[in-house]
């Protein structure tokens, strides 16, 4: 879809709607092909938690709730995670009654390599791409971290 359409016209309404009806069935379709295809030891899953937590310790109920999960789905999600070494739990100096789960440095290393994975096989696609069609997704992604900035996203932040 390349079109665009003045704000509020009866065009740009239909390309909001189809924008909203297929983004996200679109992003989990890539999502799990790079899975498939993507050697990888870190569910889709633990990589999500890893990557809640590069941006700061937080509390289960927390991740939980950013993450999509029940709390107790996400408790035991956590103390694989403590298991491999890949986060652990701190009491918070602010209240003590308030455990913050934050990653350790092999967390931060295992989240690198699941990211670096997931470039390679992004790349080795993207260079058979059309310099037209690579430039659309660049904009794309562009505006997709303008969405992600404009939505709420969790109870701390």
């Amino acid at each position: 879809m390349t079109a665009t359409a003045p704000t509020g016209s009866p065009d740009r309404a239909a390309i909001v709607d189809a924008v909203a009806t297929a983004l996200v069935p679109a992003a989990s379709r890539v999502t799990r092909l790079l899975l498939r295809r993507t050697p990888q030891s870190v569910s889709r899953s633990e990589a999500g938690v890893l990557g809640a937590l590069s941006r700061g310790p937080r509390r289960i109920t927390e991740l939980a709730d950013v993450e999509g999960h029940a709390q107790p789905t996400m408790t035991l999600l956590v103390k694989r995670l403590e298991q491999r070494g890949w986060v652990a739990r701190d009491r918070d100096p602010a209240d003590g009654r308030v455990v913050l789960v934050s990653l350790t440095t092999a967390g931060t290393a295992a989240l690198e390599d699941v990211r670096a994975a997931y470039r390679r096989v992004l790349r080795d696609h993207l260079v058979a791409l059309p310099d037209e069609q690579l430039a659309a997704l660049q904009i794309a992604t562009e505006a997709l971290e303008s969405l992600l900035d404009a939505l709420p996203q969790g109870d701390s932040e």
